[in-house]
């Protein structure tokens, strides 16, 4: 047995050990100077390279089995963080842990096993598959390459799989060209699940889609989930998706994680001003006649970020001390956490 395979063995029968654990995550991207740009600052301007700080010192666990939404405006870094986690983008710093071994360390085969087993769905099924290949390709060419079943068998295998996210296998020899946007998206999920994955993100996996077909494929991540034990990152900007679908809510905003707790406490108490602006403007039946108010301003840009708390330009509570000082992210309940100057004592 690899190592990889010991140590998901332990974790699977050990229920504090996370699936998934980020350790201070940042990514930052950097646009550097071009050649005009540096010969312009020899002759006295000030040009410096643009640095996104796209997340910021996220710290995060995943339970095995658990559904987290991560929520936040467009722009915030959930995405980024997303992509992180399903290894399309390296973290700057900090460290990505599956079933508690840290993934950039891995090598050879145990770094295969690993990546394997934690998928991306995307937002845009469309723009995500590779519209010069048959969905039997597109479905089954990573478990041919990985060796989860032979070139004899993946007919089969392409057929079952497209079964289990509601396709009929007859399909599998059209282009994604001639499906709707809904049957794109499940095979976008079958592409996922063919490489029989743990973990899978999914990055506003329903966003594009119309209301009702919505429904159908959040259906259909939950019966996965009963059916293949798997485990979700659910990242979308759709709180009533999250509150249906969601063992726990991560907030973020501008990169930095602001609050985090179980779906139907923060949902009935949201803690950080932030999370409450958000929940106040949710549509409900039980809130006719009421005057729709946004969220005071727009999100700063994250190439020059608020000093202290971000979001104290837009904050209605804010201090002299959230323009100063970073808010900790620390526990103020069992399970919950904030990072919000309003929970110290005094």
């Amino acid at each position: 047995m690899s190592a990889v395979a010991e140590q998901t063995a332990r974790s699977e029968t050990d229920p504090t050990v996370p699936i998934l654990e980020l350790r201070h995550v940042s990514k930052r991207f950097v646009k550097r100077l071009d050649l005009a740009a540096k010969i312009a600052n020899l002759v006295g301007a000030t040009l410096r390279d643009e640095i996104v700080q796209a997340v910021d010192d996220v710290s995060l666990t995943v339970a095995d089995g658990e559904v987290v939404g991560l929520v936040g405006e467009s722009g915030c870094g959930k995405s980024t963080l997303g992509r992180v986690v399903a290894g399309v983008h390296p973290a700057t710093t900090g460290t990505v842990h599956f079933r508690d071994r840290e993934v950039t360390s891995l090598r050879g085969p145990e770094a295969r096993d690993a990546a394997l087993k934690i998928q991306m769905i995307f937002q845009d099924p469309m723009s995500s598959l590779n519209p010069r290949m048959r969905v039997k390709d597109i479905v089954g060419e990573a478990a041919v390459v990985h060796g989860l079943v032979d070139a004899k068998g993946v007919d089969d295998y392409v057929a079952q799989t497209l079964m289990r996210v509601g396709l009929d296998p007859v399909y599998m020899r059209r282009y994604p060209h001639q499906f709707s946007g809904g049957q794109r998206q499940r095979i976008g999920i079958a592409r996922a699940l063919a490489v029989q994955p743990d973990f899978l993100v999914c990055d506003e996996s329903v966003a594009a889609l119309d209301v009702s077909i919505q429904a159908q494929v959040l259906n259909l991540f939950m019966k996965l989930r009963e059916e293949l034990n798997l485990t979700y990152l659910f990242i979308s900007h759709d709180l009533g998706v999250v509150e249906h679908l969601s063992d726990r809510v991560v907030i973020m905003y501008l990169g930095r994680v602001v609050e985090t707790a179980p779906t139907e406490a923060l949902f009935d108490a949201p803690n950080h001003p932030y999370t409450q602006a958000l929940l106040a403007e949710i549509p409900r039946l039980d809130s006719r006649k009421r005057r729709f108010v946004p969220v005071k301003g727009e999100i700063p840009s994250p190439l020059d970020p608020p000093t202290g708390c971000h979001f104290h330009p837009r904050c209605p509570h804010a201090t002299a001390r959230c323009a100063a000082e970073q808010p900790v992210l620390r526990e103020i309940a069992p399970g919950r956490w904030s990072a919000c100057h309003l929970n110290d004592a005094g």
